[in-house]
Parts: structure tokens; sequence; C-alpha cells
């Protein structure tokens, strides 16, 4: 073969959202800490290649992101790992960090010990602790302990030219959310609805991004909000979330950082204490269990530590290759399957 490039990819998904772990042939990238090589891949002409390449069409597709497996540079990690979806390198993410502690111990790359096994992942965001369940060599579920989530502003009024005033919240959880009470877009959480969400959230991202940047007060190199998720509360009481995701679909999973950054609102408004524990539901039913495992603080502000339960599943092994002559080296995508935003990609 002829390929300039090629990836091996361990197919995943964390209940019904794909994430694949690039597990050989990923290049080195540049950076003393992973947040710098967050950075890079989001700043550099070749980050951002190596990105179009694997998440765009021909190669790649609009569901699911590619999960960069690398090198542990902190001393009690046992694997780092970057998110790499269309519009830009993500700093952390629950369902990515079940899905990579999966294909680490389903592998063999980290041994896996029964009935548990304890894996540490390094993200730009800071350390994951992944307990994972283990029987019969095969990883049935993933509890995480995620990094400090934190309120940034609540109940903050944004002016829409098709919904009038809303209100939303703020938050971190790994990465930055505005998030929405569905009703306030005049519809509801349901597989029916999916594009009239994605189509909402897009334009909610864009006018919070303009109107009110936030940058994380110790790692500047998460900065933006990168999510709208909507929610609500099930006849049951659980959460039920979607997450919206550029340039034009909706998280299948429940959504880790955004359950994390939901809590840290829910223990900010007195409704949620150390202990408590919920259930959060998807756009498609799937569930994790989210926890309040502990308090904290960041940069002098209040912060919760969240605790996520989800399952992830390898379901195929496969490998991404650049032909030199490729005339679609650089990837495309097209507003047909993408979404009205994809007419952007040129930008990403």
């Amino acid at each position: 073969m002829r390929w300039k490039r090629t990836i091996q990819l361990l197919d995943v998904h964390c209940e019904g959202e794909i994430g694949r772990v690039a597990i050989g042939g990923v290049p080195k990238i540049p950076g003393a800490t992973v947040a710098a090589q967050l950075e890079w891949l989001n700043t550099d002409p070749k980050g951002r290649e190596l990105r179009r390449l694997l998440c765009l069409e021909p190669r790649g597709a609009p569901i699911g992101s590619v999960n960069l497996l690398l090198p542990a540079i902190h001393p009690d990690a046992d694997a780092a790992f970057i998110i790499l979806q269309p519009d830009q390198a993500h700093a952390s993410s629950g369902s990515n960090s079940i899905c990579v502690t999966t294909a680490l111990l389903e592998s063999g790359i980290v041994e896996m010990q029964e009935p548990e096994t304890v894996v540490t992942l390094e993200t730009a965001a800071g350390l994951v602790k992944a307990v994972a369940a283990c029987r019969d060599g095969r990883c049935e579920k993933v509890t995480l302990t995620m990094v400090p989530s934190f309120v940034h502003a609540l109940d903050v009024a944004l002016d829409t030219p098709q919904w009038g005033r809303i209100t939303l919240d703020l938050c971190y959880g790994g990465i930055f959310y505005a998030l929405v009470d569905v009703g306030q877009v005049g519809t509801t959480i349901d597989k029916a609805n999916a594009r009239a969400l994605v189509e909402a959230g897009m334009v909610i991202k864009d006018l919070i991004n303009q109107a009110m940047p936030v940058i994380h007060p110790e790692i500047p190199a998460i900065s933006g909000v990168a999510y709208v998720m909507f929610r609500d509360i099930d006849p049951d009481g659980a959460v039920r979330t979607c997450t919206t995701m550029w340039p034009g679909r909706v998280d299948r999973s429940p959504c880790g950082t955004g359950n994390s950054a939901n809590l840290a609102t829910l223990q900010s408004r007195g409704k949620a204490k150390v202990g408590d524990r919920f259930l959060s539901r998807s756009i498609i039913g799937s569930e994790f269990q989210v926890e309040l495992s502990a308090m904290s603080e960041v940069a002098g502000r209040p912060a919760i530590i969240p605790k996520i339960t989800g399952r992830g599943f390898t379901f195929g092994l496969s490998q991404v290759a650049l032909d030199p002559f490729d005339p679609f080296a650089a990837g495309f995508a097209l507003t047909d399957v993408w979404g009205p935003q994809a007419g952007a990609i040129g930008d990403a």
C-alpha cells in the first residue's frame, strides 16, 4: 500500500455514544502537559489536519468522537487522552472516558484485574479516576471520579431571535456548558425532536459565546462554551438531558461532563448534597448514575467532585489510512448530513 499515514482505532460506544479510541499510529503530539497538547491540536495547522483526517468525511462521520490515546505525563496516570470532534479537540468527556477505559482493559493495554480494576486517566482538565467492574474478561461498567465542577453563573438572561429572553446556567464540568431548561425553546427531549434541539443549541451556543466569553481560571487552554445541554425531569424523577454538538448532532449518552456541570447547579441551589445520587437519562433512553461525591474548590470558588457510572461496549476494530494522492485529505462535510452549520466547516 502507498499510504502516507495509518491509525488503528478500537471502536467503542458508551450508552450509545460512539467514542473510537486511536490505539496505534498516533503521531507525537507536542506539549509538556496534556493541556498544552490540547492547545497545539486546536491551534497548529498540523493538529487541525489530524483532527480533520479522523473526524470529517470521507474517513470520519458526524456521529461520535475519536480519542487520541497518548503516553501519560503525570506520574500517577496510566494513560492520557484527548477527544477529537469535528469542531475542535476537547479537554474532557465522561462517555469518552468510559470508552477509553473499556478500550484499555479489553485490549490488554492495561492489565485487567477481576472483579475490579482502577485506571487513572490524564486529561487536559486533570486526572480522572476510573473504577471498572470486570468479569470474564470484559469491562461491565465504569465509575468515574470526575474533575472538580463549578458554577460560573446561574440564571443568565439571554435574548434570542426565536424564543425571546431565556435563562440559562453557565457551568464547568470538565468543559464549559450552557444548561437550558428545554421548555424555553418550545420542544421536548425526544428522539423525534433531535433536529430541532440541535438547531436551537447551535443558535444559543453562538449567542452566548459572543456575549459572555468564559475561561477556566486555572487552565487557560479550556475556554468558551463547548456545548449547550438541554435538560428536563422525567416522570420518575430522572434528569433527562440532550447535549447538542457542533455542527449538527446530539449526544446519544446522558453526557458525563454535562451532568457534572448540572450537578454543580443543583448543589449551588441547595438541591443536592454530598452523598446524593440520581439517575440521568439520554435522548435515546440510555442511563448514567450520577453522584455528588465530595466538595472541593477551584481558584477560591466552591466546586464539587462528581461520580458518573455507565457502560462501554467494544464493537469493532478499524484502520484509517491516508493515500498521499487523495484530493480530500483535508476532509469535508455537507449540510445534508452534518446540519446547517456545516457550511462553515472549512473554518474548523
